[in-house]
Order: structure tokens, then sequence, then C-alpha cells
């Protein structure tokens, strides 16, 4: 019990400093290094030369260069650098003049934001960069909270990607779905049948939509008609043409990535054999490149587009530094068994009735603590497999369901996540203001689901249960609008 106790201190100590201080790295920081002490029994010196091996196994390891590690980071750099670009030259300004005349709403800004989060569905991390750095000045423009469009950028990245095969997430899941002997379906069809299934990534979308559509638990304030008459008619190509250049190579590259990989002319294989971060990287070096010289021809000096590369590395510096932390304690928890320990529990206090249900809130306790939706789907996607064959094999797919609802949602909620942390930075809002704004609406849809993966359990038919989850959610919602509705009126009034 001791030693059990002595696993969990660095997740407690990370997880508790980064509530408190409300600093993100240095909760990181803290939890990495507590935890690399106890695996070298409290050797300084041997806990230095784990620490520099973690470290380096970040990007080489077994011989070979971590590639989708440095492609993610070179991807990263390379948004930072293009948005920067897009922001200081003047195209997302004039994007924003365009669509400015085009929006005779919040209402409409703020399902933009989603719908635009709905384009760009290659990668959560990818999803969570663009979208919050293109939206961030235009929230300004609209008078959204920065936590706002935090929320809709998180809301509509993970959850999507856990749905759709095409998505980053697909072929990782579909890899380990294969590895199962007993799966009754292919990986690519049970794919699709548990996507169907998850309750909360479906939830908490069709949650993020009506929150946009009515304002729900964020401040607003409407810009007057003279205010608007001020502003000039824009031009939507220096922003739209990169962006649209981005989303379409992206998915162009993911296809010949795969079909290059594969010998099948099946396009479920190709998916399966791309190399999902190099399609990344590559979309994100031509979007650059089509905007350094889209801004060189409307009149920028070459000078300013260096030292808007630049200060792009600069801003994205910090969501970098999470992420390089957040890969580093997810080696060190996986060292410390941490997530192995959380399994073996499952196994044996979980009860047959609560199968269902009871591995969606393992799932989610372990991305909480991780930060780790994938690091999740890689060891329970096998056992909750495992659990279901020997407990009902009929359950097997709701089962994994549940581990790929629990992940998200717990992820979602976790201060230690990298895409909570991107998502919060690239939307210029702090870390611990994201997660807090975003909990009510994230509880709301686990809730929905837990309902929904019980009735599962019960033989409930899926329809049915569908029913029930979208009217608890429904039901949960209207109860937190009205709620919170005086307090966000006294707010408003006291900024206008």
């Amino acid at each position: 019990m001791l030693g059990n106790i002595l696993m969990l201190t660095p997740l407690v100590l990370t997880l508790v400093l980064a509530l408190v201080l409300r600093r993100t790295l240095v909760a990181l920081g803290v939890g990495i290094i507590s935890g690399a002490l106890i695996i070298s029994e409290f050797n300084p010196v041997n806990t230095a030369v784990y620490l520099s091996s973690k470290a380096w196994m970040q990007f080489y390891a077994d011989g070979q260069w971590q590639a989708w590690h440095l492609n993610v980071l070179a991807a990263m750099v390379l948004l930072g650098m293009m948005t920067q670009l897009l922001a200081r030259g003047g195209a997302v300004k004039s994007f924003a003049d365009w669509l400015y005349h085009r929006i005779q709403s919040g209402r409409q800004a703020r399902v933009g934001v989603v719908v635009l989060g709905w384009v760009v569905f290659i990668d959560g991390i990818f999803s969570c960069l663009a979208v919050g750095h293109v939206c961030q000045p235009l929230s300004q423009r609209y008078n959204m909270s920065k936590e706002q469009i935090a929320y809709l950028v998180d809301s509509n990245a993970s959850p999507l990607c856990a749905l759709l095969p095409f998505s980053s997430w697909g072929p990782y899941v579909m890899a380990i779905l294969a590895s199962i002997t007993l799966l009754p379906l292919s990986p690519l069809e049970s794919f699709i049948e548990i996507a169907k299934l998850n309750f909360y990534a479906i939830t908490v979308i069709i949650l993020s939509l009506l929150v946009a559509w009515f304002g729900i638990g964020f401040t607003y304030t409407a810009a007057t008609e003279s205010e608007a008459a001020e502003v000039e008619a824009g031009n939507p190509w220096l922003l739209g043409v990169p962006m649209a250049s981005l989303l379409i190579a992206s998915v162009a590259f993911t296809l010949w990535s795969g079909a290059s990989n594969s010998q099948s002319a099946d396009i479920s294989q190709w998916i399966t054999s791309a190399d999902i971060g190099a399609a990344m990287r590559d979309a994100c070096i031509l979007a650059m490149t089509i905007a350094v010289f889209m801004l060189k021809f409307a009149g920028r000096k070459a000078q300013e587009l260096v030292a808007d590369m630049f200060a792009g590395i600069k801003v994205i510096s910090f969501a970098i530094s999470i992420l390089l932390f957040t890969w580093m304690i997810g080696a060190v928890i996986v060292d410390l068994g941490v997530a192995k320990l959380l399994a073996s529990w499952a196994e044996q206090f979980i009860s047959s009735n609560m199968l269902v249900a009871g591995t969606f809130i393992l799932c989610a306790v372990m991305a909480f603590t991780t930060g780790s939706s994938w690091g999740t789907f890689a060891i329970m996607i096998p056992i909750g497999a495992e659990i279901a064959v020997a407990v009902d094999s009929t359950l097997m797919l709701p089962v994994l369901s549940a581990v790929m609802a629990g992940s998200v949602f717990g992820d979602h909620c976790s201060p230690i996540s990298d895409t909570s942390v991107i998502s919060a930075t690239s939307s210029g809002c702090e870390p611990h203001a994201h997660v807090v704004t975003q909990l009510p609406f994230a509880f709301i849809a686990a809730v929905s689901a837990l309902l929904g993966f019980q009735l599962i359990n019960f033989k409930v038919d899926p329809i049915w249960s569908w029913c029930i989850v979208l009217l608890a959610a429904m039901l949960l919602l209207a109860l937190y609008h009205r709620a919170t509705r005086g307090s966000q009126v006294e707010v408003a009034k006291a900024q206008s």
C-alpha cells in the first residue's frame, strides 16, 4: 500500500500544484522531478541520468529518430510562424474585417468557431493550434472571452478526432484494435461501431454548438451598428488561401502517404498506413510558403517577414515547452506503473453490473491523472477487451466505446493535458482559466454519457439509450443556464 501511495505522489503533486499555483510548467516540472527521484530511489546522480535519458528518448529511441514527436514539434513551430505572419501582416485583420460585415450577431461568430473546428479535423493538437490562433483576434472583434474561444476550440478537437477514422487518431486506435484477437469486426468497422456509442464525444460536440448558439455560460456584449460601419470591407484571401491550402494539403498528404506505404487500393488501408505527422509537417510547410509569397506580393518587406517568423517562434515556445514537459511526465508515469496499477484495481473491483459505466469512470481517472488520452487508449483498449471477454463478450465494443469516451473526458478535464493547455495558450487565456470554465460543460456531457453506458450495460437498445443521453444533457444544460444566467447579466452590465 505504501508503495502504491508513493507511485501516485508525483501525479498528486502535479495536479495540486497546477490547480493551486496555476503555473502549469512548474507543476509539470515538480511532477517529473519527483517521479524521477522515486524511480531512481532518491539518488541525485541516477535521477539526473534518468531525466537526461528520458529527455533524449523523446527525440531518439530504439535506434531511430522519433518521427512523430519531431514532426509534431515542427508543425507547431511552422504553425506559430504562419499565424504570426498572418496576424502581423494584416491577413487576420483583413479577414476579420471581411467577416465582420457578414456576421450580424455574436451567435454567428461563436458558431463560426465551432464550424472551423469541424473543418480542421485532421488532428487534435493541430486543430487546437490552428483554430485557436486564427480565432483569437476574431474573438476580440466580436467581444467573445478568450476562455469561451478556448472552450469551443477544445470541445471540437479531440472529441471529433475520436469519432473520425480519417483523423490522426484513427490509424493509432485501429492499430491497437488490430492487436485484439477476439475483435468481432475488422479494425475499421470496429472503430466506426465504437464511435457510434461514444456518448461523451458526440454529446460534448452537440453541447458546444448549443453553447455557441445560445451564448450559455459566458458573457457577451454585442457591438453597436456604428462600430460596424467604421470597419473596412476587408479581404478574405490573404488568410483564406493559406488556411484552405493547409486543410486540403493535410488531407491530400495523408492519403498520399497512406497510398505510398500501402499496397492495397482500399482507402481504409491508406489511412491506417499514413504517416500523419509527416503529412501535418508538409502541409504546414506548403501553407506557410504560400502565406509568405502572398504577403510579399501584398507589399510586406522581407525583413518584416523574417521578424514575423521569429515572433511566431517566440509565441509558440511556451506551448512547445508545455508539450515537451507533458511527454516527459507521461514517460515517467509509465515507468512508475501508475496506469497498470489503476487497471489492476479495475479488474478487482469493477462489478459485471457496472462494467461499461465503470470502464468509463476508470479511463476518465487515468486520462485525468496522466493528461493523456492516447496513453489511456494504449493501456485500456487491450485490457478493456480482455475484461469484456471474461465478463460478457457481447459488451466488448460498448466497453471499448467507454474506454474512448472516458479517455477523452479525463483528458478534457486535466490541467496537464497537452490539448487543454494548447487550446488555452493558442486562444490567449490561462490554462487554469480554460480548465475551470470548461469543467461544467464537460461534466454535463460526462454525467449524460455515464447514464448511457449504464443503460447499454443493462442491454437497453442503443437508440433508446441515445434518446435518454441527449434528453439528460439538454436538461442539465438548461438547468446550468438558468443557474448562471443572473450572474452573466450582472457581469455584462458591469462591462457595459
